[in-house]
């Protein structure tokens, strides 16, 4: 059973169900747009999923059947009523960065799971997220150059850096909206599902995810991140210090334990 945690806010939804944590932009009435209450709250979810032990991956969707349509830029500029709300975005430094996975990105896998609308923000939301499950009547897209605005949230370097080169620039350059189809052939999303599935995938992944050895997923993650612009033989190196303590460590023995044994085996993390 989901536990919704203290840290939700008026627009984010954040709740835990053993080893994964979903997080739900939940401003429907605004097509789950960006708001001061949805970054402090993402913020403080991608925090907590990285400090928690317990917490192997996370989960973002959106309510009502849309991801996000981007910045509400009225909003965002807009203090939040909500008091506690107010203390953390004075505390978070750059906390919407942080809520966009611009900056200080989890250190254990987030699934974006889109239903609707996944436009501009949204769609930068999607390009932060290591795994993307999209509904087949979704919509994607930057808009930003459409609207002589640019894509600070990110997707201006990783975009290009994600997907071939000339679907990025097609993507960025034109503003135009892009079908899952697409998206799917580019690379860009990993699954498109029926209409109001994505959740459910999302969640067969995650289990996925959390049934492997965390120690082995963060370092992963983490050697992806430490060596993309390195060469090769200093990426080799960089790996290799990462990986080693991962080969020596205790989930490391149960694996191979469970593995002679035929049992699924249990990770602590160790």
């Amino acid at each position: 059973m989901a536990e919704k945690l203290p840290i939700s806010t008026p627009h984010c939804d954040v709740e835990r169900d053993g080893h994964v944590v979903i997080v739900t932009l939940n401003r429907p009435e605004a097509k789950n747009a960006l708001s001061t209450d949805m970054l402090v709250g993402l913020a403080d979810a991608w925090a907590y999923v990285s400090a928690e032990p317990g917490v192997r991956v996370g989960i973002l969707t959106g309510a009502d059947g849309t991801f996000c349509a981007g910045a509400d830029l009225k909003a965002m500029g807009t203090p939040s009523e909500d008091e506690r709300v107010r203390r953390r975005a004075a505390e978070i430094p750059d906390f919407h960065w942080k809520g966009l996975l611009r900056d200080g990105q989890p250190t254990k896998p987030i699934i974006c799971a889109v239903e609707g609308y996944a436009v501009a923000g949204g769609t930068e939301l999607l390009v932060g997220c290591d795994l993307r499950v999209v509904a087949e009547g979704a919509t994607l897209g930057l808009y930003e150059a459409k609207r002589a605005l640019f894509p600070m949230g990110g997707a201006a370097v990783r975009l290009p850096r994600q997907i071939p080169y000339a679907f990025a620039m097609d993507i960025l350059l034109t503003g135009r909206s892009v079908t899952p189809a697409e998206a799917l052939a580019m690379g860009l999303v990993n699954r498109v599902v029926p209409d109001g599935q994505a959740l459910a995938v999302a969640r067969e992944i995650a289990d996925e995810i959390a049934s492997c050895g965390p120690l082995a997923v963060r370092a992963i993650l983490r050697t992806y991140r430490e060596t993309l612009c390195l060469p090769e033989e200093e990426a080799l190196k960089v790996s290799d210090a990462i990986g080693w303590p991962v080969i020596g460590s205790a989930d490391a023995k149960e694996g191979s334990r469970a593995f002679k044994e035929k049992r699924p085996a249990v990770y602590e993390g160790k």
